[in-house]
Parts: C-alpha cells; sequence; structure tokens
C-alpha cells in the first residue's frame, strides 16, 4: 500500500487541514455564490417553433388542428430508441392515439439539460465522505446550475428515461389536464370529470378530437401541478409497440448527416497527422491541384481537407497532396503505452474508495494476486463523422450527429469566430455512436471549410481517418490482490486499476474545447473515479479498496459504450471466478454467497443459470457466469463458448436483467442484444495497435470483429419490476467478456487475462 493517496478516507486523506475560521469563510463565500446566482435573472421559456396550424403546449409536446401530436425529444437518436420510448411516455399519460405521433428534435434549450447526469457525476467526483453536508450540497448545487445556465443537453450514461421519464409525463399531464379545459368549456362541464381516451376528450358519450379543442386549449393556463392520468384499461407504456423512426430507416428515407442535399454543395474529405503534438508541415500543391475534379484545398494548423464535386474525388486528392506532419514529443505506440500502465500499477495511486480495513486485514496473511490488462477500444459505428455546414448570410447553418448539442454549437462559433446565436445547428440521428459523437471535430472543420469557400460543404471522414483519429476507450492494467477466509470466500480484496483520467480529457474538450492532445496532457496525473466505476462491486466483501493509479500513456482517451464498467467487470468476475476454482467451488455458488446485500442481483443470476442449464461448472462443460449492475440496472450472463477449428466460437448468451419497469419491451430487448453484440465484438476484436503516432488499422476488417457466421444464439429475459427504469444502453456490455473468459477457463482449464481475449502473457 506504499504511495497509495486517499481521496476519501482520514487517515491518509490528501486535503489540507481546515480550520474552523477557514470553514466559517469558505460557507460565506458558497452563501454568497448561491444568493448572486439566486439574484442572476433567468426565465426558461419554450422555444419551440410551430407550424400555422400547429399549438404549443408546453417544451414537450405540440398538436395540430388535424389531431397529429408532435413529441419534442431533446436526447441523441442513435440506435437506442429514444424517439419512440419518451415519446410512448407522453402518448400513454396524454392518452393519445399512437398512430398521430409524430417526433421533433428539441432546439437547444435550458429546459432539456440533462440534470441526472449533473448530479451522478457530482456523486463520483465530489463525494460527500470527509466534506460537511451543506458544503457538498452547494457546490452540487452549482454544478447543477452551471450545467441549466449552459444548457447541459447531454445523451450519456444510459440516461434518457431515467431523466426524462418524469418530466415527459408532468408535461402530457399538463397538456391533457389543458385539452379537457377546453372541451369541457364547450360542454358547460366540469374539467375534472373528463378523461382522454384514443385521442380524444371523452365525457359520458360526449367525444371531441384533440384537434378540434388544441386551438383553444393552448391559451389556457394548466393547474400548478400536474394532474395524472388513472391507470387505463390498455396503456401505451409496457407495450411493444413499433419504433417511430424504423420505417424511415427501413425504406431509406430517414436522414442523417452524410444524406444532406444542398443547392451549390460540394464534399470534402480530411487527413489529419500522428497523435499528440502535431502540425501540418508542407503539402505538395502542384501535384494535388492537378487531380482530376479538385476545386478547393483548405489547409489549418492540424490538418488538409480537399473539397471537389464528390467525396472519392476530393479523398483521391489528399494521396496527391501528399501531406507532411511533424510532431513533437515522444510518438504514441503500443509499446509505449503498455510501458505506462505497468509504472503506474507500480507507482503510488489514489484511494477512491474502500469499506473495512483492508491493511489490518491483509497483514501476515497470504495474498493472492492476479493481474489482467484491457487494450483501448475502438466505436467503430457505421457511420464515420460527417457534418454538413453551409453560410448564410452572416449565420452559419450545420447538420451534425451529436450527443451534446449545445457545446457542440460553442465549439463551432469559437472557432470561425461567430457569435453563438449566429451558429443554427441541426441535431442528426446517429448511425451508431458509442459516445462517438461527444466529439466535435468534424462539426468545427466543416464549419471552417465552408465559410472559407464561401459556399455548403459536406465533411465526411474516411473509415481510417475515423479509427487513427476517434480517442479509443483507455487501455487498462489491473492488479487485484485478496486474502481468503477458511472458507475460501474472499476476506479483503484491493483492485488497483493504471488508467488514463480520461473523464478529466472528456472535460476538457467537451466544454473547454482543449485540443485533445492538450487535454491528455493536463489530465496527465490526476485522480479519476469514473475512471475505476464498477470496481467497487455488489459483491459482500468485508474490507474492499479501490484505487486509481492514472497513467501517461501519450494516446488521448474518450468515452465509450459501458466506460469504466465494460473493464472494471471484467477484472472482477474473471477473478472471482478465479477465487471459485481455487476454493474448489461452482461460479454460481460461490458469487450467490457473497450477493446477501443485493438480492436482484442474485436473482438474476439463478435465473439465467437456470434458463441456460447450468452444469456445476464441471470442467469441460464451456460455460461462463458474468453479473453485474450499473446505472440502476442488474445483469447476469451465461456464456457457453469453446475453442474450434475456425478459433473462438461463442455458441450462447443467455442473459437475465432486472431493468425496473419497462417502457418498451421491444425496444429493451434490442438494446440488451445490441450490447451483447457490441461486447462480443469487444471481447475478440475492435481494437487496434499504435505505431509511430498513429493506428496501424484502417480498416474495418483489420479490426477483428465477428462475422454473421460467428453470432451466437441469445436468449434475453427481463424480470418483472416495478421499480423506476434503470438504464439499459450500456448494461450489457461489461459482463459479455468476463463470461466468455470463464467460459473458455472451464472448457480449456486455461485462464485468459487479456482482451481482447488472448492466451499471450501480460
Amino acid at each position: 500500500m506504499v504511495g497509495i493517496r486517499d481521496t476519501v478516507g482520514k487517515n491518509r486523506s490528501r486535503l489540507p487541514h481546515v480550520s474552523r475560521r477557514q470553514m466559517l469563510v469558505g460557507a460565506t463565500a458558497a452563501g454568497g455564490l448561491a444568493i448572486a446566482w439566486n439574484l442572476w435573472p433567468r426565465d426558461y421559456q419554450p422555444n419551440v417553433t410551430a407550424a400555422p396550424d400547429e399549438h404549443v403546449f408546453n417544451a414537450f409536446l405540440k398538436i395540430g388542428d388535424d389531431g397529429h401530436i408532435s413529441a419534442i425529444v431533446p436526447q441523441c437518436e442513435m440506435g437506442q430508441g429514444v424517439t419512440t420510448l419518451l415519446p410512448q411516455i407522453m402518448a400513454d399519460e396524454l392518452g393519445a392515439d399512437w398512430r398521430t405521433i409524430a417526433v421533433e428534435t428539441a432546439p437547444i434549450s435550458p429546459l432539456y439539460t440533462n440534470t441526472l447526469l449533473i448530479d451522478e457525476n457530482s456523486a463520483v467526483f465530489m463525494p460527500r465522505a470527509g466534506v460537511p453536508d451543506f458544503v457538498s450540497d452547494v457546490r452540487s448545487w452549482a454544478r447543477r446550475e452551471w450545467a441549466v445556465r449552459h444548457a447541459v443537453m447531454l445523451t450519456a450514461n444510459s440516461s434518457s428515461v431515467r431523466m426524462f421519464e418524469g418530466p415527459c409525463r408532468a408535461a402530457a399531464a399538463q397538456a391533457r389536464a389543458l385539452l379537457m379545459m377546453a372541451a369541457a368549456a364547450r360542454w358547460d362541464a366540469d374539467w375534472e370529470d373528463c378523461d382522454t381516451q384514443d385521442g380524444f376528450v371523452i365525457l359520458g358519450k360526449k367525444k371531441l378530437r384533440f384537434g378540434e379543442v388544441a386551438a383553444a386549449a393552448a391559451l389556457l393556463e394548466p393547474p400548478a401541478d400536474p394532474v395524472y392520468r388513472a391507470s387505463s384499461g390498455d396503456p401505451l407504456f409496457g407495450k411493444e409497440l413499433t419504433r417511430l423512426d424504423l420505417p424511415a430507416k427501413i425504406d431509406g428515407s430517414a436522414n442523417y448527416a452524410g444524406d444532406i442535399r444542398l443547392p451549390d454543395m460540394v464534399f470534402a474529405a480530411i487527413r489529419q497527422g500522428p497523435l499528440g503534438a502535431t502540425r501540418l508541415k508542407s503539402i505538395d500543391r502542384k501535384a494535388g491541384m492537378a487531380t482530376p475534379g479538385l476545386l478547393h484545398v483548405v489547409t489549418h494548423e492540424r490538418w488538409v481537407a480537399t473539397v471537389a464535386r464528390n467525396w472519392w474525388a476530393a479523398n483521391r486528392a489528399l494521396d496527391r497532396f501528399a501531406p507532411v506532419f511533424e510532431s513533437t514529443g515522444t510518438q504514441i505506440s503500443t509499446e509505449r503505452i503498455d510501458a505506462a500502465l505497468k509504472q503506474a500499477l507500480k507507482d503510488g495511486g489514489y484511494r477512491i474508495s474502500h469499506k473495512g480495513d483492508v491493511a489490518e486485514a491483509m497483514t501476515g496473511r497470504t495474498r493472492i494476486a492476479v493481474e489482467y490488462a484491457v487494450a483501448p477500444a475502438l466505436h467503430a459505428p457505421i457511420e464515420t463523422r460527417s457534418a454538413t455546414a453551409a453560410p448564410d448570410g452572416g449565420r452559419l447553418r450545420v447538420w451534425v450527429a451529436t450527443q451534446a448539442p449545445a457545446q457542440c454549437r460553442d465549439a463551432i462559433a469559437q472557432a470561425t469566430g461567430l457569435a453563438a446565436s449566429d451558429v443554427i445547428l441541426f441535431p442528426m440521428m446517429a448511425g451508431g455512436s458509442f459516445d462517438a459523437c461527444l466529439d466535435h471535430s468534424a462539426a468545427v472543420q466543416a464549419a471552417i471549410i465552408a465559410l472559407q469557400i464561401k459556399r455548403p460543404i459536406q465533411l465526411a471522414w474516411s473509415r481510417a481517418e475515423e479509427i487513427m483519429r476517434l480517442p479509443p476507450r483507455p487501455p487498462a492494467r489491473a492488479r487485484l490482490s485478496a486474502t481468503l477466509n477458511v472458507a475460501g470466500g474472499i476476506d479483503a480484496l484491493v483492485t488497483r486499476i493504471a488508467v488514463p483520467p480520461t473523464s478529466h480529457e472528456v472535460r476538457a474538450r467537451l466544454f473547454d474545447n482543449t485540443p485533445a492532445d492538450v487535454a491528455q496532457r493536463d489530465a496527465a496525473g490526476s485522480a479519476d473515479a469514473a475512471a475505476v466505476e464498477g470496481a467497487a462491486s455488489s459483491y459482500t466483501i468485508p474490507h474492499h479498496a479501490v484505487d486509481h493509479c492514472p497513467a501517461d500513456i501519450g494516446l488521448p482517451t474518450g468515452r465509450w459504450r459501458g466506460n469504466a464498467d465494460s473493464y472494471t467487470a471484467f477484472f472482477t468476475e474473471c477473478f472471482v471466478d478465479e477465487m471459485a476454482a481455487r476454493a474448489g467451488t461452482d461460479g454460481l455458488s460461490y458469487r450467490i454467497a457473497m450477493l446477501g446485500d443485493a438480492p436482484l442481483l442474485a436473482r438474476c443470476l439463478l435465473t439465467a443459470t437456470s434458463l441456460g442449464g447450468w452444469e456445476g461448472g464441471l470442467s469441460g462443460a464451456a460455460q461462463g457466469l458474468a453479473c453485474h449492475s450499473m446505472r440502476g440496472s442488474h445483469i447476469a450472463l451465461m456464456a457457453t463458448a469453446r475453442q474450434s477449428d475456425k478459433g473462438l466460437q461463442v455458441e450462447q448468451l443467455v442473459a437475465v436483467v432486472d431493468a425496473g419497469r419497462l417502457v418498451n419491451p421491444g425496444v429493451a430487448r434490442q438494446q440488451i442484444e445490441g450490447g451483447l453484440i457490441f461486447g462480443l465484438a469487444a471481447a475478440v476484436g475492435a481494437t487496434t495497435d499504435y505505431e509511430g503516432g498513429v493506428a496501424t488499422a484502417r480498416k474495418l476488417g483489420q479490426l477483428g470483429l465477428p462475422r454473421l457466421s460467428q453470432t451466437p444464439q441469445i436468449l434475453v429475459e427481463f424480470v418483472d419490476s416495478d421499480r423506476e427504469p434503470g438504464g439499459l444502453g450500456e448494461i450489457a456490455v461489461p459482463v459479455v467478456a468476463p463470461a466468455i473468459a470463464n467460459a473458455m477457463f472451464a472448457a480449456t482449464g486455461r485462464r485468459i487475462r487479456r482482451l481482447p481475449l488472448s492466451a499471450q502473457p501480460l
């Protein structure tokens, strides 16, 4: 434990001593801040636009004279089904006919701030331990207020339904009350005696379509508090309704940023240099300008872009320009990354969380230590980064898929010198993202190019460019050390994880528009609780500590589906399986014995093994288990996998999930199935080596992704629950790799401790 810096404990705290006088001064300052912020005038009104025959009821709903209902969705649709789930919540509370529901993307507004995500991050980065409650409350409040005033409309952390179920229900309840008021006025009745059903306001045998009273209703004042609809005999909530985005995606009419077509529009391709502190040194202008179809070349300190009448011609021109970049500092390589992780694991770290007294519990006892490693993980969505930009007088219009629209708009404004109000952003659907759309580079580059050539352009990154430039999920290395009790159970466990402080990098890029290499250097060495999130598992272990050992790997890193849980679950679940084998106990019994304080997770595990036909962990059974909890959801997975003459063959995945109430079971199942496939891809590939500051992979075919023929049989079961909805977008990813690794041990007797799954030594 030498060199550990405790970020929460009182014994080894790095926090300075705070005297009573300092505390009073701090409280006064905090109070002054609170008063100042409260006195700052603010009145957020809906900024939704309406057609002449539409009527705005609130920030989430419009109703037309023809009866159509436009649900305003403030989150990025990237395949997770948010443009069905939030409208389904509103339609159910409104008593609407599902066939009349349409969807619109919300404009940038503080009314759509994702305060849940801000609150959860506050709990991670600013824990209450060792801090007076009023100080913690004030600084958490300040973060929330800052987020609202900056319209932080983030789509992340599986938070869409968890954040917006309440606001959407409230908005629909208020609109429903207004419709009933308008109808009651026509009938000379008490509005509270009315009801709504299938798009009608009803009172006994009387009926009025929503469209007939929408104009009058929108002018009325709603009740001070939402009046929610009584339980319906045929609710929309909980039904497997057809996704609203599905028909357009099937027939090809759905528009992505790369589908935008504007008059006089041309196409741009881009080439960026090695990762790190890199600048454009030179281009072969004479050879490049001779490229057939080339219209323009735009150079920037960090990149060069070519513009032509089609993207293919623009991309070919880049080869002829033969850009030369120069970098300062040590170039990024896989060897340097591995060395930095190993060194960080040896050095001191930060104690992020602890329970009991691990030092005392381990003193004089035999420790069992195991190391694990994971490689960087790529996003590899179907749609590469793309954006369309068009000058419009003194303003600029930009079409782009983004998970943070206000911050994307501000980044464009800062890069172009325009006022934020002069940047008109059109948030688009994403063809997959996995948090890649938190990167604004393509939008900023498109804006700069469009303003320089003074015409609409569409920029698309090549697949090679995306693999090389998008910050991957960070690589990590872990050492888990434990002492066991007389029954072979874990008595004390220390989890040390060497990994970059990615969250600090992401925040600097997202909110301060800091270049990736600068953000990486500035964050190096910082404690990051989010970098080890999920390591403090649901198991009941008397003494447990989690240390973050920040590693300076030189490679900028980013958010990814599942984030830290995607590797912390691998470390924990593989280690638990190893301890079970050491104790001569099967993986199911060993886990259940430690899940006394996590009954929901234990139920998932028992159900999964029952459905999958668990054979008790017998040698050669080729079955493996893993379970995990995150974002208010719980999952257990049983994998059947074995080695064949064609390599690793995963035959079956059986998942049982408790995610609380399900808005749409069909969409929920899609999210779990998609997460399992995504986790499978990360288990066997989705990575690249680095050499000379660039990724060595250039194409999807080089990423080792599983093919359709390698896709296992998948069985997903949900536990009936009336709990608040939990997150579904990420929960399936973390359990796949450890379940397969544990299955491979059962099949072969060899442990795999590296991701992608490889028997190579650590």
